[in-house]
């Protein structure tokens, strides 16, 4: 999760993502060192929206219902087998992706002056970023080192809501799945 394209975050800026417990002994190591999320805090995850509300606006009746949209959906396996490329960008690309993009596709219809990563694409692919903002040697170098630590099976039960501080991301709350 980032700002803008300098990876910047400001304070009250909030997501929702699905930790990845699982992944992190494969990905923890790359991820400190490639990822500016993951310095700021935020744990190895497939993002479900971001950027969220504002954190001025989540209330008791927001989370609410972001637990009633959340809770709408059930729990599932997923399991991160391979490598995906964006530009300057490694990650890793969950199967079935299908859950996940439900879950983006209800939050951003029920809040639909938060589109997933403010517009800026026109379709959202589900991913679990280890490297951003990175040349492709780097890129080649982190990706043949997971190819040997995948895959990676996870149970996703939970979404969470995440709120920078200005310096840090934080876990403000939780809302499980069927």
């Amino acid at each position: 999760m980032a700002d803008d394209d300098s990876g910047e975050f400001r304070a009250g800026r909030t997501g929702l993502i699905v930790r990845i417990p699982e992944a992190e002994p494969a990905v923890r190591a790359w991820r400190d060192r490639l990822d500016p999320s993951a310095r700021a805090g935020v744990p190895a995850h497939v993002t479900v929206l971001f950027p969220f509300l504002d954190a001025s606006r989540i209330d008791s009746g927001t989370c609410a219902a972001v637990a009633e949209v959340i809770g709408r959906h059930t729990s599932f396996e997923t399991q991160f087998a391979h490598c995906g490329r964006f530009p300057g960008i490694l990650y890793l690309t969950p199967r079935p992706d299908g859950p996940f993009r439900r879950l983006t596709e209800a939050v951003a219809e029920r809040w639909p002056e938060t589109p997933p990563f403010g517009g800026r694409f026109t379709e959202v692919v589900p991913h679990l970023t280890v490297a951003q903002g990175q040349d492709d040697a780097v890129l080649e170098e982190a990706g043949a080192d997971l190819r040997g630590r995948l895959p990676v099976s996870a149970h996703v039960s939970s979404v969470d809501l995440m709120v920078h501080d200005g310096t840090r991301w934080q876990r403000r709350a939780s809302f499980g799945l069927r």
